[in-house]
């Protein structure tokens, strides 16, 4: 019994110590769990924006993903991440972008183009992974060297492109509109037009996979028509963006063989002329597939009227130089339907009304897009009194 309390002591403090030590490794493990939770998430996957119907960029099948797609794969690999996608239709390239880079759905956009009206500062590039533009499709064996060679040819162009712009006022070339290069080739394939300026890629792409490398293409080069891609990000991202541009070099030839297997041509370009008044390219290379006349949401209601009185003289550059492609040099058109020298006669009272309907929301289902996402109420004032003097001029040789 006199040794008994002596062991007890000794017990109770080897209680303390084994508690004390117990104590010690659950904090320990606590502070830990942040630090291993951190370290779980340096391993996020990349997560890419990517429409799922858009070959040849991209695709939600995974044995054909896309061009696009195949490239941020290739990223998401050197850089030791898994990759995820955001599904989002392309129809219009800055909506798209606002709505998935921008609203942080997704953390890169591969393809985007690299030019300085583009969504900036919002939107920071990585180095260029391609050039990309309009091309020139027609059957095998024949030259065109420039926009001469194109003289008493049917031309298929698409609306509300820089091609568009570029024969609007060349009265030798017979323009044929389509809405989307698919449309274009189908037109060549039928014997409906001789030639057919559309965007290359997916002009290449029709051609190996739909027409048997049936047609030859020729890429262009000119104020507009041809421009560097990039892969993009939201201002924020600017590691993402570092981290990304250091892989890149090792990837090139990867990259260049994906643009060989789908069919993106890479011969040496037909130099065409400078335009007065070029669609901006970052409002025209997004749009594939194009619906033309969607609405963005962004815009002021069609109703909206604009009363003051504009510019007569950059209404009519800016009729000439867009809207003469369907409706003719000047107004002068023999098809009524389309002759807008009759807008006075045939609405009367609500032709300022029915022109604000029509160039604010389009009407898609006849070929007329939507001018809002183009062009400000200003420039779109200037082309109406620019139409209200063609009335009078009408009206007058009556």
């Amino acid at each position: 019994m006199i040794r008994a309390v002596p062991n007890a002591a000794r017990v109770s403090r080897y209680g303390s110590r084994l508690e004390k030590v117990a104590r010690a490794l659950l904090l320990s493990t606590i502070m830990a769990t942040p630090a291993l939770r951190a370290g779980a998430d340096e391993i996020r996957p990349l997560r890419l924006c990517a429409d799922p119907t858009n070959l040849p960029f991209s695709s939600d099948d995974p044995a054909r993903p896309g061009l696009y797609l195949e490239i941020g794969q290739l990223v998401a690999r050197k850089l030791e991440r898994p990759v995820t996608y955001n599904w989002y239709k392309s129809y219009f390239g800055k909506r798209t972008v606002r709505e998935t880079l921008l609203s942080k759905q997704c953390d890169a956009m591969i393809g985007l183009p690299q030019v300085d009206d583009f969504m900036g500062p919002a939107v920071i590039f990585s180095k260029p992974i391609a050039r990309e533009g309009y091309a020139l499709v027609s059957a095998k064996g024949g030259t065109i060297a420039g926009i001469d060679d194109l003289k008493g040819l049917r031309v298929a162009v698409q609306y509300q492109t820089v091609p568009q712009n570029l024969l609007a006022l060349r009265d030798e070339i017979e323009k044929v509109t389509v809405l989307s290069p698919d449309e274009g080739m189908k037109m060549l394939d039928q014997g409906k037009v001789d030639v057919a300026f559309i965007w290359a890629p997916v002009a290449g792409w029709l051609n190996t996979t739909a027409y048997g490398e049936k047609y030859q293409i020729r890429t262009t080069a000119g104020e507009g028509l041809v421009w560097s891609t990039a892969i993009g990000f939201a201002k924020a991202s600017t590691g993402l963006r570092d981290d990304v541009n250091v892989v890149l070099p090792s990837l090139q030839e990867d990259i260049d063989r994906l643009f060989v297997k789908y069919g993106v041509p890479s011969d040496t370009p037909v130099k065409f002329g400078e335009l007065s008044h070029p669609l901006p390219v970052a409002d025209a290379v997004l749009n594939e597939p194009v619906t033309v006349g969607q609405s963005t949401g962004d815009s002021k209601p069609a109703e909206a009227k604009v009363t003051a009185s504009g510019d007569i003289s950059a209404g009519h550059e800016l009729f000439n130089g867009t809207c003469a492609h369907c409706h003719g040099p000047d107004g002068v058109q023999a098809e009524k339907r389309i002759n807008l020298r009759l807008l006075k006669k045939r609405y009367g009272e609500d032709m300022e009304a029915t022109y604000w309907k029509t160039v604010h929301d389009g009407r898609p289902s006849k070929g007329m897009p939507a001018w809002r996402e183009v062009f400000g109420d200003d420039e779109l004032r200037n082309v109406f009194v620019y139409l209200q003097t063609l009335q009078e001029a009408a009206d007058g040789s009556n």
